[in-house]
């Protein structure tokens, strides 16, 4: 710990913080930079910033000695982190006190302290900030409580700008200008109505103040969609206000236009029938080929299209079986007993039976003293295929392809990094998302279902591990995966 906390590296750091935004960054970049501000003034050895959705938390910032916890999800279930989201604002507390898998990750890293400060708007929890330290006694308690607590209100504010944050689901109500915003009592009657609210409803605050709420109230943490009386669709939350037992923060928006896009089933059609159509189109070609001509072609031109048919059929395979793994939603993925096995000899007989354009530009930097991993070993082809494959797709052909592993004494872990295009700060956690592909364009220049991402986060987190995506300095992606060690 420093003699006394640096306000100078604090003035410092969140000046250029101002001018990072004056230069119009917002989302990821800045919630970056003031977690390294915070860490210099307090003296942290390392900061993690965590964001809520009504379906719980993930990690989606961190600097210093946590920057390997970014993608980590985080379960409101656990009583240690309910505690954060309704106890003071501001809290010290042992990290042996968290769940045992993180507790123990931490504190072989050398961390055994935490404060935390909640980000708050209108007293809905956006997200937590939390310093990491190596004493046991931090020392200047009370000053760094302020500090975290200023810096946790500046990063509420940046929420509240709705510009790039939050990063992973609909997230919870981040802007009560922008959202409706209904403040009720345990019988449900409105005890805050605000101007969002009224125009989203058309009732004004007279019409409902000290009266039953006029739509449901979904059970505190959970979402549900609503149908006005006019035939708009709002989408519901609620959560306890801080503070009080007695009423609820219940936040509501317009919809509307989600409930006309095309449903997931239709989507759903639309992606598989477009996917499947080119492998089997190339398929039949050159089997017609082969079957009409078979007399007139050379030798190394039947055995070129009988390469180009088992690489396409490699393709298809590998396509139906992410299609039918994304639509069974209670399915099996990833849920093979976990035990322990061979990281590295699994990692290398994956990259090994990779598809042959693209084992071609592979760089392995795989140690050969990797410990044992602990998962599902069949799952980790899926995981290094999906990464791989996205790897070589959004990069220049010929360019490299570099898988990587490393291990310490609580984790092991691979990475997948390319110098092609890059992904946007601000679609890091979007591109986990089911169906998505970034920019709209991106479906016609690079071809794809949008399913490889969803399914490797799932089939990750069932083995308790976790899966992240980050730009690369000087361009391109790396996209790491973690498991516990075996």
């Amino acid at each position: 710990m420093p003699e006394r906390l640096d306000y100078a590296a604090l003035l410092a750091g969140h000046t250029a913080v101002l001018e990072m935004i004056n230069s119009g960054d917002a989302g990821l970049p800045v919630l970056n930079q003031l977690l390294r501000v915070a860490q210099r003034s307090i003296g942290a050895v390392g900061m993690v910033f965590v964001e809520y959705s009504p379906t719980g938390g993930r990690i989606v910032a961190a600097s210093g000695a946590t920057r390997w916890t970014v993608g980590r999800p985080v379960s409101t279930a656990e009583p240690v982190i309910g505690n954060l989201l309704t106890g003071p604002r501001t809290q010290k507390l042992r990290v042996d006190a968290l769940p045992a898998d993180l507790a123990n990750q931490l504190i072989g890293r050398g961390m055994r302290q935490m404060l935390t400060a909640r980000a708050e708007i209108s007293g809905l929890t956006v997200g937590s900030l939390h310093a990491l330290f190596a004493e046991t006694d931090i020392g200047y308690d009370a000053e760094q409580r302020v500090v975290l607590t200023y810096l946790a209100a500046c990063i509420a504010h940046l929420y509240g700008d709705q510009t790039g944050l939050p990063m992973h689901g609909d997230g919870p109500v981040v802007a009560a200008l922008a959202d409706g915003l209904a403040i009720i009592d345990q019988d449900t009657f409105v005890r805050l109505w605000n101007p969002a609210a009224e125009r989203i409803t058309g009732r004004p605050a007279a019409q409902l103040l000290n009266r039953p709420l006029p739509f449901p109230v979904p059970p505190s943490g959970q979402v549900i969609d609503h149908r006005l009386p006019d035939g708009r669709w709002i989408k519901i939350t609620s959560g306890e206000l801080s503070g009080t037992s007695a009423h609820r923060v219940v936040t509501f928006r317009d919809v509307t236009d989600q409930h006309r896009r095309i449903p997931d089933h239709d989507l759903f059609v639309a992606v598989t029938s477009h996917e499947l159509r080119t492998p089997v189109t190339v398929i039949k070609g050159y089997g017609d080929t082969l079957s009409d001509h078979w007399d007139s072609l050379s030798e190394p031109q039947r055995r070129q299209a009988a390469r180009v048919i088992g690489q396409r059929a490699d393709e298809l395979a590998r396509l139906v079986d992410r299609l039918l793994a994304a639509t069974n939603e209670a399915g099996t993925v990833g849920d093979a007993p976990v035990v322990p096995f061979d990281f590295g000899e699994a990692l290398r007989t994956a990259a090994a039976n990779l598809p042959a354009d693209l084992r071609h530009r592979l760089l392995l930097d795989l140690p050969v003293d990797l410990p044992k991993a602990l998962g599902d070993r069949a799952s980790l082809a899926t995981m290094l295929t999906e990464l791989a494959t996205n790897a070589g797709k959004y990069s220049e052909p010929g360019t490299p392809v570099e898988i990587s592993a490393r291990a310490d004494r609580r984790v092991v872990s691979f990475r997948v990094s390319d110098r092609g295009i890059g992904i946007r700060p601000e679609h890091v956690e979007r591109a986990f998302e089911r169906f998505w592909q970034g920019e709209s364009g991106d479906r016609r220049r690079y071809p794809g279902a949008g399913l490889g991402l969803y399914l490797v986060r799932r089939i990750v987190e069932r083995q308790n591990g976790w899966v992240s995506l980050r730009p690369r300095e000087g361009g391109g992606t790396v996209a790491e995966v973690r498991l516990p060690r075996g």
